[in-house]
């Protein structure tokens, strides 16, 4: 059996069981809110709003947040910013520290904090324990990749179901700002290792893990430590945990979890399913689940052809991981009663997200493709086992990675690689012991010390020198591939920046 999350953190039973609903009053209590992003603003203006004392800390004094600094400066908010003010707990007592989900466990104000006895939560902790009354279903979605785009295709099936949805979380809407919005019916919600760590008493409507891989190590410490986050989202499910029948571990997960009585084990598969599980059948997404008969039939739910069209790839067969990533956002549609109809209109209304392979130009028969969401290895290797004649623009911050793999499994359909990033040794050592005749093109970091102060301009030489170089080299026919395989802030202010200075150098080429 599993280790209840609540049990695993001795802290638990100490935060404030005032913060429970979303009005009761936090007069006397003293609450450090630790960012001022979009996780750590809302929190510190529903306390502060509460009547809480608050004191929020952030690293950063550049960035220009002086609307958000005016909002709460009406409600009375200590705000501290600079590297000193995170380097040690800020003086004096301490309730509550909500912390936002870039900052680390061994960060020295949450170390300090959880070492003198105060209760760290994060967003979905406050969020799950000031919902109050709110009856909205929570959908939770996790996994090292397709988070985002089971997230999105969910709320486009709620949606075509008439139910009032949205998607929140690790994207769109702060889920503390959700759960405070009246009248939504279904919650679609993205949860990132970060966010699940500091969490242990949600118990979601249905939840998945899509998938798992290494990533993250450097803030997680091992892939135990990663993977066992990521399965927190089963604890306390009433209803359906989801999980892909190609990644044992996501099952084991299932196995270990607690959950309430009651609660079914779905797979999904790009194969023929099993009885209790969704999968394909021919062309078409079928439910082996949530049907009385699901021993002995099938019910259709949608098309090859719907999947195209959500993956933003009309009349070419979607890849295996956006026909694995529809599967489980319609399992967890499927396991509140969203009927067939609305999963297949849903599909063809999904929207792609910006930044997965997005085919940003295609002339002179070369296709230049955008996949600068491929921040780790399991989503690079998604992306390269889509394409062949690829010349491949990787590189960046490695988070502890190791890339032989990709080069073992791909080399055939690489014919160059073009390397970013300030450090590229992770990357030359697995071509080398993995492809040791690719041609490789090595971008000078130092290009980055060229670009303006903007920050959304750094890397834009960087990026310009990388597609110049595999414009040198593409060939009618081609692919030029941006899925880096690892993370942007080394060279770039986030992976979206990336991908649009990407998009920008290919278009004034």
């Amino acid at each position: 059996m599993a280790t209840d999350p609540a049990l695993s953190y001795p802290l638990a039973d100490s935060v404030p069981a005032a913060l429970t609903g979303p009005s009761s009053s936090l007069a006397g209590l003293r609450i450090l809110v630790t960012g001022l992003g979009v996780t750590g603003f809302p929190a510190a203006v529903h306390l502060a709003e509460r009547g809480a004392e608050v004191v929020v800390i952030d690293g950063d004094a550049n960035r220009d947040l002086s609307e958000r600094i005016q909002i709460l400066e009406v409600f009375d908010v200590d705000i501290r910013r600079g590297p000193d003010v995170v380097a040690a707990l800020p003086e004096g007592r301490f309730d509550l520290v909500v912390t936002s989900p870039g900052w680390a466990p061994e960060q020295p104000v949450l170390a300090a904090a959880i070492s003198a006895g105060i209760p760290v939560i994060g967003e979905v902790e406050l969020a799950w324990r000031i919902r109050g009354t709110n009856d909205a279903k929570w959908l939770a979605i996790t996994g090292t990749n397709g988070k985002t785009t089971t997230t999105t295709m969910l709320e486009s099936m709620l949606l075509a179901a008439g139910l009032r949805a949205k998607a929140c979380g690790n994207i769109g809407a702060p889920l503390l700002e959700a759960v405070l919005e009246p009248g939504l019916e279904v919650l679609a919600i993205e949860l990132s290792s970060f966010q699940l760590h500091w969490e242990f008493s949600m118990s979601a409507t249905s939840a998945v893990v899509l998938n798992i891989a290494p990533d993250h190590l450097d803030w997680h410490g091992s892939a135990d430590a990663y993977a066992a986050d990521k399965a927190k989202i089963y604890h306390d499910v009433t209803t359906a945990c989801v999980y892909n029948t190609a990644d044992e571990a996501t099952l084991r997960m299932v196995e270990d979890a607690e959950v309430v009585a009651g609660a079914r084990a779905i797979g999904f598969t790009t194969e023929i399913p099993r009885a209790g599980e969704l999968g394909v059948v021919d062309d078409l997404l079928v439910d082996r689940a949530f049907i009385p008969q699901r021993y002995t039939a099938a019910a259709e739910l949608a098309s090859l052809a719907d999947v195209a069209q959500a993956a933003g790839t009309p009349g070419v067969r979607p890849a295996n991981h956006q026909i694995a990533n529809a599967l489980a956002a319609a399992a967890l549609a499927r396991s509140i009663d969203v009927p067939g109809q609305a999963i297949a209109q849903g599909l063809r209304d999904h929207a792609p997200g910006a930044h997965r392979m997005v085919t940003v130009a295609d002339s002179g028969g070369i296709r230049w493709v955008d996949d600068s969401k491929a921040t780790n290895t399991h989503a690079a290797d998604a992306s390269l086992s889509s394409l062949d004649d690829i010349v491949w623009i990787a590189g960046g911050l490695p988070k502890g990675a190791d890339f032989t793999e990709l080069f073992t499994d791909h080399w055939q359909r690489l014919k160059a690689l073009v390397l970013i990033g300030a450090d590229d040794t992770a990357f030359r050592t697995a071509a080398a012991a993995a492809a040791p005749d690719l041609r490789i093109v090595r971008i000078d970091p130092a290009l980055t010390e060229a670009d303006p102060e903007d920050p959304r301009d750094r890397g834009a030489a960087v990026m310009a020198a990388a597609v110049d170089a595999a414009a040198d080299i593409a060939e009618p026919g081609d692919t030029v591939l941006l899925a880096p395989a690892a993370a942007s802030m080394d060279q770039f202010l986030d992976y979206t920046t990336r991908g649009d200075l990407f998009a920008r150098a290919v278009k004034d080429r």
